[in-house]
Protein backbone atom coordinates (compact mmCIF):
# COMPACT_ATOMS: atom_id res chain seq x y z
CA UNK A 1 0.00 0.00 0.00
CA UNK A 2 0.76 3.49 -0.80
CA UNK A 3 0.72 6.48 2.18
CA UNK A 4 2.05 9.34 2.02
CA UNK A 5 1.39 12.38 4.80
CA UNK A 6 0.08 14.68 5.00
CA UNK A 7 -3.31 12.91 4.54
CA UNK A 8 -6.69 12.95 4.80
CA UNK A 9 -9.06 10.27 5.63
CA UNK A 10 -9.23 8.79 1.84
CA UNK A 11 -5.73 8.90 0.84
CA UNK A 12 -5.34 11.71 -0.68
CA UNK A 13 -3.53 15.10 0.09
CA UNK A 14 -5.35 17.94 0.63
CA UNK A 15 -5.18 20.62 -1.98
CA UNK A 16 -3.17 23.14 0.97
CA UNK A 17 -0.80 20.13 1.20
CA UNK A 18 0.30 20.09 -2.51
CA UNK A 19 3.09 22.43 -2.18
CA UNK A 20 3.88 21.25 1.30
CA UNK A 21 4.77 17.74 0.38
CA UNK A 22 8.21 16.35 2.25
CA UNK A 23 8.21 12.65 0.52
CA UNK A 24 7.69 11.00 3.71
CA UNK A 25 5.90 7.43 2.81
CA UNK A 26 5.54 3.72 3.08
CA UNK A 27 5.30 1.15 0.23
CA UNK A 28 5.06 -2.11 0.24
CA UNK A 29 4.02 -4.37 -2.46
CA UNK A 30 3.53 -8.51 -1.26
CA UNK A 31 3.20 -9.71 -4.91
CA UNK A 32 5.19 -12.20 -6.12
CA UNK A 33 6.21 -11.76 -9.85
CA UNK A 34 6.81 -14.61 -12.86
CA UNK A 35 6.90 -12.71 -15.77
CA UNK A 36 7.60 -13.49 -19.20
CA UNK A 37 6.48 -16.14 -22.34
CA UNK A 38 5.58 -19.72 -21.41
CA UNK A 39 5.21 -19.32 -17.56
CA UNK A 40 1.56 -20.40 -17.72
CA UNK A 41 2.83 -23.77 -17.70
CA UNK A 42 4.06 -23.40 -14.06
CA UNK A 43 0.25 -22.65 -12.59
CA UNK A 44 0.26 -25.93 -11.09
CA UNK A 45 3.41 -25.80 -9.40
CA UNK A 46 3.07 -22.61 -8.32
CA UNK A 47 -0.06 -22.72 -6.93
CA UNK A 48 -0.36 -25.71 -5.21
CA UNK A 49 2.33 -24.12 -2.53
CA UNK A 50 -0.92 -22.11 -1.75
CA UNK A 51 -3.97 -24.65 -1.86
CA UNK A 52 -5.01 -28.12 -3.19
CA UNK A 53 -8.48 -26.70 -4.68
CA UNK A 54 -8.85 -23.69 -6.24
CA UNK A 55 -11.82 -21.68 -7.49
CA UNK A 56 -10.87 -20.83 -11.17
CA UNK A 57 -12.54 -17.46 -11.81
CA UNK A 58 -13.07 -16.56 -15.81
CA UNK A 59 -14.73 -14.29 -17.91
CA UNK A 60 -17.02 -14.86 -21.00
CA UNK A 61 -15.32 -17.40 -22.58
CA UNK A 62 -12.17 -16.47 -24.25
CA UNK A 63 -9.91 -18.42 -22.59
CA UNK A 64 -11.97 -21.75 -23.52
CA UNK A 65 -11.77 -20.58 -26.72
CA UNK A 66 -8.22 -20.43 -27.51
CA UNK A 67 -7.25 -23.47 -25.04
CA UNK A 68 -5.60 -21.41 -22.40
CA UNK A 69 -8.35 -22.51 -19.33
CA UNK A 70 -7.66 -25.74 -21.20
CA UNK A 71 -3.52 -25.76 -20.70
CA UNK A 72 -3.98 -24.12 -17.45
CA UNK A 73 -6.05 -26.88 -16.01
CA UNK A 74 -3.50 -29.08 -17.03
CA UNK A 75 -0.87 -27.37 -15.30
CA UNK A 76 -3.06 -27.85 -12.34
CA UNK A 77 -4.18 -31.45 -12.40
CA UNK A 78 -0.70 -31.97 -12.87
CA UNK A 79 0.19 -30.80 -9.80
CA UNK A 80 -2.63 -32.41 -7.87
CA UNK A 81 -4.78 -29.13 -7.31
CA UNK A 82 -8.32 -29.91 -7.84
CA UNK A 83 -10.50 -27.36 -10.05
CA UNK A 84 -13.83 -25.67 -9.51
CA UNK A 85 -14.97 -23.24 -12.02
CA UNK A 86 -16.76 -20.14 -11.47
CA UNK A 87 -16.88 -18.72 -15.50
CA UNK A 88 -19.16 -15.75 -16.68
CA UNK A 89 -17.65 -12.52 -14.88
CA UNK A 90 -18.83 -9.79 -16.58
CA UNK A 91 -16.95 -7.16 -18.40
CA UNK A 92 -17.74 -4.53 -15.37
CA UNK A 93 -17.80 -7.42 -12.83
CA UNK A 94 -21.21 -7.26 -10.62
CA UNK A 95 -21.30 -8.00 -7.01
CA UNK A 96 -23.40 -10.44 -7.79
CA UNK A 97 -21.32 -12.64 -9.57
CA UNK A 98 -18.92 -11.92 -6.49
CA UNK A 99 -21.56 -13.07 -4.09
CA UNK A 100 -22.06 -16.19 -6.55
CA UNK A 101 -18.69 -16.81 -6.74
CA UNK A 102 -18.03 -16.93 -2.63
CA UNK A 103 -20.59 -18.93 -2.42
CA UNK A 104 -19.39 -21.67 -4.84
CA UNK A 105 -15.70 -21.33 -3.00
CA UNK A 106 -17.34 -21.75 0.29
CA UNK A 107 -19.21 -24.87 -0.51
CA UNK A 108 -16.65 -26.68 -2.32
CA UNK A 109 -14.14 -25.83 0.25
CA UNK A 110 -11.57 -24.32 -1.78
CA UNK A 111 -8.81 -23.01 -0.41
CA UNK A 112 -7.20 -20.56 -3.04
CA UNK A 113 -8.57 -18.17 -5.66
CA UNK A 114 -7.03 -18.09 -9.37
CA UNK A 115 -8.23 -14.88 -11.32
CA UNK A 116 -7.61 -15.88 -15.02
CA UNK A 117 -8.69 -13.51 -17.48
CA UNK A 118 -8.99 -9.76 -17.84
CA UNK A 119 -9.18 -7.19 -14.99
CA UNK A 120 -12.72 -7.57 -14.46
CA UNK A 121 -11.82 -11.88 -13.81
CA UNK A 122 -9.28 -10.56 -11.44
CA UNK A 123 -10.47 -8.26 -9.46
CA UNK A 124 -13.86 -10.59 -8.99
CA UNK A 125 -11.37 -13.39 -7.62
CA UNK A 126 -10.10 -11.05 -5.52
CA UNK A 127 -13.41 -10.00 -3.91
CA UNK A 128 -14.85 -13.42 -3.84
CA UNK A 129 -11.65 -14.54 -2.16
CA UNK A 130 -12.61 -11.68 0.37
CA UNK A 131 -16.11 -12.86 0.48
CA UNK A 132 -15.79 -16.39 1.43
CA UNK A 133 -15.42 -15.45 5.15
CA UNK A 134 -16.57 -11.84 5.16
CA UNK A 135 -19.51 -11.37 8.14
CA UNK A 136 -22.19 -9.87 5.97
CA UNK A 137 -22.99 -8.08 2.76
CA UNK A 138 -20.05 -8.08 0.58
CA UNK A 139 -21.31 -4.95 -1.02
CA UNK A 140 -20.07 -3.04 2.29
CA UNK A 141 -16.57 -3.84 0.84
CA UNK A 142 -16.82 -1.26 -2.00
CA UNK A 143 -17.06 2.52 -1.32
CA UNK A 144 -20.47 3.99 -1.79
CA UNK A 145 -20.71 6.50 0.07
CA UNK A 146 -21.33 4.78 2.81
CA UNK A 147 -21.16 5.21 7.07
CA UNK A 148 -20.32 1.62 7.67
CA UNK A 149 -18.17 0.33 4.91
CA UNK A 150 -16.05 -2.53 6.43
CA UNK A 151 -13.15 -3.39 4.12
CA UNK A 152 -12.08 -6.73 4.25
CA UNK A 153 -9.04 -7.36 6.67
CA UNK A 154 -8.33 -11.37 5.13
CA UNK A 155 -8.73 -13.81 2.18
CA UNK A 156 -8.09 -16.78 0.87
CA UNK A 157 -5.00 -17.05 -1.22
CA UNK A 158 -5.06 -15.17 -4.71
CA UNK A 159 -2.87 -15.83 -7.89
CA UNK A 160 -3.60 -13.71 -10.65
CA UNK A 161 -2.84 -14.58 -14.64
CA UNK A 162 -3.75 -11.82 -16.48
CA UNK A 163 -4.92 -12.43 -20.32
CA UNK A 164 -4.86 -8.95 -21.19
CA UNK A 165 -2.75 -5.68 -20.97
CA UNK A 166 -4.46 -3.29 -19.57
CA UNK A 167 -5.97 -2.79 -15.41
CA UNK A 168 -2.67 -4.05 -13.97
CA UNK A 169 -4.92 -5.62 -11.18
CA UNK A 170 -2.71 -8.76 -11.35
CA UNK A 171 -0.26 -7.18 -9.18
CA UNK A 172 -1.82 -4.47 -6.83
CA UNK A 173 -4.46 -4.96 -3.78
CA UNK A 174 -7.16 -3.26 -5.19
CA UNK A 175 -10.41 -4.20 -7.11
CA UNK A 176 -13.65 -2.28 -9.01
CA UNK A 177 -16.99 -3.75 -8.79
CA UNK A 178 -20.54 -3.19 -10.52
CA UNK A 179 -23.62 -3.06 -7.92
CA UNK A 180 -26.08 -3.58 -10.97
CA UNK A 181 -28.98 -2.81 -8.73
CA UNK A 182 -27.96 0.69 -8.12
CA UNK A 183 -25.72 1.18 -11.44
CA UNK A 184 -23.02 1.98 -8.95
CA UNK A 185 -19.39 1.06 -10.10
CA UNK A 186 -16.40 1.81 -7.28
CA UNK A 187 -13.58 0.42 -5.61
CA UNK A 188 -11.97 -1.16 -2.49
CA UNK A 189 -8.50 -1.71 -2.13
CA UNK A 190 -7.20 -3.74 1.08
CA UNK A 191 -4.05 -5.30 1.73
CA UNK A 192 -5.42 -8.84 1.61
CA UNK A 193 -5.92 -8.09 -1.85
CA UNK A 194 -2.85 -8.63 -2.93
CA UNK A 195 -2.34 -11.71 -4.69
CA UNK A 196 0.08 -14.21 -3.21
CA UNK A 197 1.50 -14.71 -6.85
CA UNK A 198 0.88 -12.73 -10.62
CA UNK A 199 1.86 -15.15 -13.12
CA UNK A 200 1.97 -13.07 -16.10
CA UNK A 201 2.70 -14.72 -19.60
CA UNK A 202 2.57 -12.38 -22.55
CA UNK A 203 2.14 -15.23 -25.07
CA UNK A 204 -1.33 -15.12 -23.40
CA UNK A 205 -2.21 -11.47 -24.76
CA UNK A 206 -1.61 -12.80 -28.75
CA UNK A 207 -5.15 -13.12 -29.20
CA UNK A 208 -6.46 -10.04 -27.99
CA UNK A 209 -8.48 -8.07 -31.02
CA UNK A 210 -7.48 -4.88 -31.88
CA UNK A 211 -10.03 -2.88 -30.22
CA UNK A 212 -9.54 -4.39 -26.81
CA UNK A 213 -5.58 -4.14 -27.24
CA UNK A 214 -5.66 -0.43 -27.86
CA UNK A 215 -8.58 -0.19 -25.03
CA UNK A 216 -5.79 -1.64 -22.48
CA UNK A 217 -3.19 1.23 -23.38
CA UNK A 218 -5.53 3.84 -22.79
CA UNK A 219 -6.01 1.75 -19.44
CA UNK A 220 -2.23 1.98 -18.24
CA UNK A 221 -1.43 5.07 -19.67
CA UNK A 222 -4.81 6.79 -17.70
CA UNK A 223 -3.28 4.92 -14.43
CA UNK A 224 -0.19 6.96 -14.88
CA UNK A 225 -1.43 10.34 -16.17
CA UNK A 226 -3.73 10.09 -12.86
CA UNK A 227 -1.03 10.51 -10.59
CA UNK A 228 1.36 12.79 -12.92
CA UNK A 229 -1.70 15.45 -13.13
CA UNK A 230 -3.01 14.67 -9.76
CA UNK A 231 0.10 13.98 -7.31
CA UNK A 232 1.56 15.58 -4.77
CA UNK A 233 4.25 18.39 -6.29
CA UNK A 234 8.10 17.49 -6.08
CA UNK A 235 8.28 13.89 -6.81
CA UNK A 236 10.59 14.44 -10.09
CA UNK A 237 11.55 10.53 -10.10
CA UNK A 238 8.00 9.49 -9.87
CA UNK A 239 7.56 12.04 -12.57
CA UNK A 240 10.08 10.18 -15.03
CA UNK A 241 8.48 6.69 -14.10
CA UNK A 242 5.50 7.82 -15.22
CA UNK A 243 6.74 9.46 -18.84
CA UNK A 244 8.67 6.18 -19.07
CA UNK A 245 5.63 4.12 -18.65
CA UNK A 246 3.89 6.20 -21.49
CA UNK A 247 6.47 6.46 -23.82
CA UNK A 248 6.51 2.79 -23.89
CA UNK A 249 3.04 2.03 -24.03
CA UNK A 250 3.07 4.94 -27.27
CA UNK A 251 5.65 3.09 -29.12
CA UNK A 252 5.15 -0.52 -28.31
CA UNK A 253 0.99 -0.39 -28.37
CA UNK A 254 0.66 0.30 -32.19
CA UNK A 255 3.27 -2.60 -33.04
CA UNK A 256 1.14 -4.49 -30.81
CA UNK A 257 -2.24 -3.43 -32.64
CA UNK A 258 -0.53 -3.89 -36.01
CA UNK A 259 0.64 -7.40 -35.67
CA UNK A 260 -0.80 -8.90 -32.71
CA UNK A 261 1.39 -12.40 -32.70
CA UNK A 262 4.39 -9.32 -32.25
CA UNK A 263 5.28 -11.72 -28.74
CA UNK A 264 8.01 -8.69 -28.56
CA UNK A 265 5.58 -5.81 -28.49
CA UNK A 266 3.09 -7.88 -26.38
CA UNK A 267 5.63 -7.62 -23.61
CA UNK A 268 6.54 -4.62 -23.64
CA UNK A 269 3.12 -3.43 -23.59
CA UNK A 270 2.27 -6.31 -20.87
CA UNK A 271 5.28 -4.77 -18.42
CA UNK A 272 4.13 -1.28 -18.68
CA UNK A 273 0.68 -2.38 -17.74
CA UNK A 274 2.39 -3.91 -14.48
CA UNK A 275 4.37 -1.30 -13.85
CA UNK A 276 1.68 1.42 -14.38
CA UNK A 277 -0.01 0.27 -11.06
CA UNK A 278 2.22 -1.66 -9.26
CA UNK A 279 2.54 0.91 -6.94
CA UNK A 280 6.21 2.41 -8.44
CA UNK A 281 4.88 4.93 -10.55
CA UNK A 282 2.66 6.01 -7.51
CA UNK A 283 4.72 6.38 -4.40
CA UNK A 284 5.28 9.83 -2.62
CA UNK A 285 2.10 10.99 -4.91
CA UNK A 286 -0.70 10.68 -2.71
CA UNK A 287 -2.46 10.95 -5.91
CA UNK A 288 -6.94 11.41 -6.51
CA UNK A 289 -8.08 9.23 -9.48
CA UNK A 290 -10.96 12.03 -11.10
CA UNK A 291 -10.68 10.47 -14.57
CA UNK A 292 -11.66 6.81 -13.20
CA UNK A 293 -13.83 8.07 -10.93
CA UNK A 294 -16.15 9.86 -13.64
CA UNK A 295 -15.23 6.93 -16.09
CA UNK A 296 -16.78 4.71 -13.31
CA UNK A 297 -20.31 5.96 -13.43
CA UNK A 298 -20.45 5.83 -17.34
CA UNK A 299 -19.86 2.43 -17.33
CA UNK A 300 -21.78 1.63 -14.41
CA UNK A 301 -24.57 2.87 -16.42
CA UNK A 302 -23.58 2.16 -19.56
CA UNK A 303 -21.56 -1.32 -19.37
CA UNK A 304 -18.74 0.37 -21.92
CA UNK A 305 -15.15 -1.21 -22.45
CA UNK A 306 -13.34 0.63 -19.39
CA UNK A 307 -10.49 1.52 -21.40
CA UNK A 308 -12.90 2.89 -24.38
CA UNK A 309 -14.56 5.36 -21.52
CA UNK A 310 -10.84 6.42 -20.50
CA UNK A 311 -10.19 7.73 -23.78
CA UNK A 312 -13.26 9.78 -23.84
CA UNK A 313 -12.95 11.33 -20.52
CA UNK A 314 -9.16 11.58 -20.20
CA UNK A 315 -8.15 14.22 -22.89
CA UNK A 316 -12.12 16.60 -22.22
CA UNK A 317 -10.46 16.17 -18.03
CA UNK A 318 -6.69 17.05 -19.27
CA UNK A 319 -7.87 20.52 -20.87
CA UNK A 320 -10.22 21.41 -17.74
CA UNK A 321 -7.63 20.54 -15.58
CA UNK A 322 -4.30 22.30 -17.44
CA UNK A 323 -6.00 26.06 -17.02
CA UNK A 324 -5.50 25.46 -13.29
CA UNK A 325 -1.99 23.78 -13.53
CA UNK A 326 -0.95 24.78 -17.18
CA UNK A 327 2.85 24.03 -16.13
CA UNK A 328 2.39 20.22 -15.62
CA UNK A 329 0.79 20.18 -19.15
CA UNK A 330 3.33 22.20 -20.83
CA UNK A 331 5.84 19.32 -19.32
CA UNK A 332 3.67 16.75 -20.15
CA UNK A 333 3.99 18.32 -24.36
CA UNK A 334 7.43 19.15 -24.04
CA UNK A 335 8.92 15.00 -22.73
CA UNK A 336 6.42 13.46 -23.97
CA UNK A 337 5.83 15.18 -27.57
CA UNK A 338 8.91 17.27 -27.86
CA UNK A 339 7.38 20.23 -28.30
CA UNK A 340 9.25 23.59 -27.31
CA UNK A 341 8.24 25.89 -24.39
CA UNK A 342 8.29 29.50 -24.38
CA UNK A 343 8.29 29.57 -20.84
CA UNK A 344 7.26 26.98 -18.04
CA UNK A 345 3.63 27.89 -18.34
CA UNK A 346 3.30 27.91 -21.95
CA UNK A 347 -0.65 26.91 -22.39
CA UNK A 348 -0.59 26.96 -26.16
CA UNK A 349 2.11 24.06 -25.81
CA UNK A 350 0.32 22.67 -23.19
CA UNK A 351 -3.10 22.35 -25.51
CA UNK A 352 -1.08 21.41 -28.22
CA UNK A 353 0.45 18.24 -26.26
CA UNK A 354 -3.26 16.84 -25.06
CA UNK A 355 -3.93 17.60 -28.65
CA UNK A 356 -1.33 15.23 -29.59
CA UNK A 357 -2.10 13.03 -26.89
CA UNK A 358 -6.07 12.78 -28.28
CA UNK A 359 -4.63 12.01 -31.61
CA UNK A 360 -3.07 9.06 -30.90
CA UNK A 361 -5.30 7.73 -29.02
CA UNK A 362 -7.46 8.22 -32.00
CA UNK A 363 -4.78 6.61 -34.35
CA UNK A 364 -4.65 3.27 -32.51
CA UNK A 365 -8.64 2.82 -32.61
CA UNK A 366 -9.65 4.55 -29.32
CA UNK A 367 -12.77 6.92 -28.97
CA UNK A 368 -12.36 10.11 -28.37
CA UNK A 369 -16.17 11.90 -27.71
CA UNK A 370 -19.03 9.98 -26.10
CA UNK A 371 -21.09 10.51 -29.23
CA UNK A 372 -19.13 7.45 -30.18
CA UNK A 373 -20.20 5.63 -27.42
CA UNK A 374 -23.57 6.31 -27.92
CA UNK A 375 -23.56 8.26 -24.87
CA UNK A 376 -25.95 11.75 -25.09
CA UNK A 377 -26.44 14.87 -22.70
CA UNK A 378 -29.24 13.21 -20.65
CA UNK A 379 -28.15 11.98 -17.64
CA UNK A 380 -24.93 14.32 -17.08
CA UNK A 381 -25.99 15.77 -13.96
CA UNK A 382 -26.95 12.24 -12.91
CA UNK A 383 -23.29 11.30 -13.33
CA UNK A 384 -22.25 14.33 -11.34
CA UNK A 385 -24.31 13.54 -8.50
CA UNK A 386 -23.16 10.02 -8.29
CA UNK A 387 -19.46 10.81 -8.59
CA UNK A 388 -19.70 13.08 -5.61
CA UNK A 389 -22.09 10.38 -3.62
CA UNK A 390 -19.35 8.10 -3.68
CA UNK A 391 -15.99 9.64 -2.79
CA UNK A 392 -15.72 13.84 -2.42
CA UNK A 393 -13.76 15.92 0.00
CA UNK A 394 -14.79 18.31 2.67
CA UNK A 395 -16.53 20.34 0.49
CA UNK A 396 -18.08 18.02 -1.83
CA UNK A 397 -16.12 18.18 -4.38
CA UNK A 398 -14.41 15.18 -6.31
CA UNK A 399 -10.93 15.44 -5.40
CA UNK A 400 -8.19 15.87 -8.08
CA UNK A 401 -6.04 18.83 -8.88
CA UNK A 402 -8.24 20.98 -9.36
CA UNK A 403 -10.96 19.09 -7.28
CA UNK A 404 -14.19 19.49 -9.42
CA UNK A 405 -17.82 20.60 -8.21
CA UNK A 406 -20.57 18.97 -9.26
CA UNK A 407 -20.61 21.55 -12.59
CA UNK A 408 -17.04 20.80 -13.34
CA UNK A 409 -17.79 17.48 -13.59
CA UNK A 410 -20.77 18.53 -16.02
CA UNK A 411 -18.68 20.54 -17.90
CA UNK A 412 -15.99 17.76 -18.63
CA UNK A 413 -18.25 15.82 -20.23
CA UNK A 414 -20.34 18.24 -22.14
CA UNK A 415 -17.12 19.10 -23.67
CA UNK A 416 -16.54 15.01 -24.78
CA UNK A 417 -20.19 14.71 -26.19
Amino acid sequence: MILVMPMNRLGYLKPENFQEHNMKFEFENPTHLVFGAGTLSRTGEIVSRYGKKALLVTGGGSVKRNGTYERAVSSLNASGVTVVECSGVEPNPRISSVIRGAKIARNEGCDVVIGLGGGSAMDAAKVMAAAVNYEGDPWEMIAHGQDNRRLPTSALPIITIPTLAATGSEMNGGAVITNEKTTVKSFVIAKCLYPRVAIVDPELTLSVPQDQTAFGICDLITHVTESYFNGADGTPLQDRFAEGVILTAMEWGPKAIADGENLEARAQVQWASVVALNGWVQIGTAAAYPVHMIEHVLSAHHDIAHGAGLSVVNPAWMRFASQARPARFAQFAQRIFGLSLQHPEDKEAAMEGIDKFEAFLDSIGCPTRLSQLEIGDALLNRYAQDIVKIIHDEEGRLPGRPPMHEADIVKVLRSAL
